[in-house]
Formats: structure tokens, C-alpha cells, sequence
């Protein structure tokens, strides 16, 4: 699944070739995603139109146009990419066509993605209950450490859960995790103040080197200039189970939290 950093690595790809450009048509050639693509509505508020802005929240994109938003994920194996070719791929399901022969084209295989239309992004339901941006001032270890008293749930899905910070996914909560030295099946009641200060800061990190190599090779992700990611190289323990540790040769050992696939070094990572 793309994670925050394609997303935003697509947004950085697809932004400087559309902004502000005249939009001719939009083709919807498979309007079943996982809500239905209001055609007509998208076709009336865009075309003739442009956008004039685009920006992110959590792994949504929002494109804006007259105050209003087009809103867009990427689901499961979706991808934006700009293009002026007409031969279409087999999964090429909507096009949104500019008038100097410009295309923005939806590829998704699985169909688990969006194109959904708001007039006020913050009280749509898709987002109003999202927690922080993790790049955000709002998101620090203190805010996880008070948020997580009590609580009995694994610390990988709590901090997997958007609606305590958005955008942390599978991958950056295990590489994550590793980096602070944290199992991901610890309770997160259980976790130290200064821990969380730790996990909070290396999420950042992660994130925004991820963010500076372009985001994170997945089989079927391209960034919006068709060219993959490569923060894949850097990965410490997710994918690699059975390998060997890079800090201690350990071998990488997986368990399953959540119906995940969650690997760690069981001597690197302790338990809390």
C-alpha cells in the first residue's frame, strides 16, 4: 500500500505539471472504486476549471478548484502518473485531461481507491477524525505518551492507527519500532515517556528521508513522474524475515499483530 511519503512524493511529482492548467474533459472509465466516482458531479465543478492548489492530509490527496476539493487515494495499489500518451494500460481508469494536452492518469488494479468531491475538507468523513500530521508541530513524544496511558493495544498498531496519527503504515511503523528499539507487540500503557520521545523522533526521520528519496519501492507503486521510489534499499527489518540483523546478525523474526506480518530483531528489539 503507498504509504505518507509516495503520497507525498506523488504530489511533489504531479504538482508542477497541472497547477493552474485548464482542464478539458475527464474520462472515468471505471467509476466502481471503493465508493462510486460521482462522474457527473466531477465533471461540473472541473471542467472549464483548473486547480489551484494541492496538498495533502494523511495518505489523501486534495486538489483544489474554486474552493472546493477533489479528493483522492490511492488505495491499495493505486498510482498517479502525468502523461501525454493515449495507450492506456489495463487498469487506467480515469483521466483528467488538460487543454495543453496534459494527462493525469489513475491506474489502481485492485480498485480500493478514491476520487470523492468536498466543499469542506475538515468535515468530511473521511478526514475530520484524523489524528495529527506526524510532520506536523502537534505530533511529539508526549503527545503519544499521554494519548497511550491505559492503553493494552500492541504499540505497531498504535501507532498505525490514523486516527492517533495519520500516515504512519506498515513499513514506517516496523522500521520505525527497530530504530527505537521497541518490540512491536509491547502494550503502548506500558511504554516510557523518554521511549516515546525516541519512536516519535525517529518516525519524523524516517518519514522525511523516505520523503527525500522519493518514498518506498513497492511492486506496484510509481511516483507521478513514473520513476519508483528508493528508499527500499534502507529497510532494516520489514520484508526481511529469516535474514540477518545489520546490527547484531541476529535473525529477523516475524509475528503477526493485527493480521500483520510485523518483523523485528528479537535482540535489538525488547520487550516493555
Amino acid at each position: 500500500m503507498p504509504e505518507l511519503p509516495e503520497v507525498e512524493t506523488t504530489l511533489r511529482g504531479i504538482q508542477p505539471h497541472i497547477l493552474n492548467l485548464k482542464i478539458s474533459s475527464i474520462i472515468v472509465r471505471q467509476s466502481s472504486l471503493r465508493w462510486p466516482v460521482p462522474e457527473k458531479l466531477i465533471r461540473k465543478k472541473l471542467i472549464s476549471n483548473s486547480f489551484n492548489n494541492i496538498t495533502r492530509r494523511g495518505k489523501y490527496l486534495l486538489l483544489e478548484s474554486s474552493n472546493e476539493f477533489l479528493i483522492i487515494h490511492l488505495g491499495m495499489s493505486g498510482s498517479l502518473r502525468i502523461t501525454e500518451e493515449q495507450n492506456l494500460r489495463k487498469h487506467d481508469h480515469i483521466d483528467i485531461c488538460f487543454e495543453d494536452g496534459t494527462i493525469l492518469r489513475y491506474c489502481d488494479p485492485r480498485r480500493f481507491g478514491c476520487f470523492l468531491w468536498t466543499n469542506n475538507p475538515s468535515d468530511h468523513f473521511l478526514l475530520k477524525n484524523l489524528g495529527p500530521e506526524p510532520l506536523g508541530n502537534n505530533f511529539n513524544g508526549q503527545y503519544l505518551f499521554s494519548l497511550s496511558r491505559g492503553k493494552k493495544v500492541p504499540i505497531k498498531n498504535f501507532i498505525m492507527n490514523s486516527h492517533v496519527v495519520v500516515g504512519v503504515g506498515n513499513i514506517y511503523a516496523s522500521e520505525a519500532l527497530f530504530a527505537s528499539g521497541i518490540r512491536p507487540s509491547s502494550r503502548a500503557g506500558r511504554i516510557s515517556k523518554n521511549k516515546y520521545e525516541e519512536l516519535a523522533n525517529k518516525i519524523v526521520e524516517l518519514l522525511r528521508k523516505s520523503i527525500d528519496k522519493g518514498g518506498t519501492t513497492l511492486r506496484d507503486f510509481v511516483s507521478g513522474n513514473n520513476e519508483p521510489g528508493y528508499f527500499k534499499q534502507s529497510l532494516m527489518v520489514y520484508g526481511r524475515e529469516g535474514e540477518t540483523c545489520y546490527k547484531c546478525s541476529s535473525r529477523i523474526k516475524s509475528l503477526r499483530i493485527g493480521q500483520r506480518a510485523s518483523a523485528f530483531c528479537p535482540k535489538c528489539q525488547i520487550s516493555f
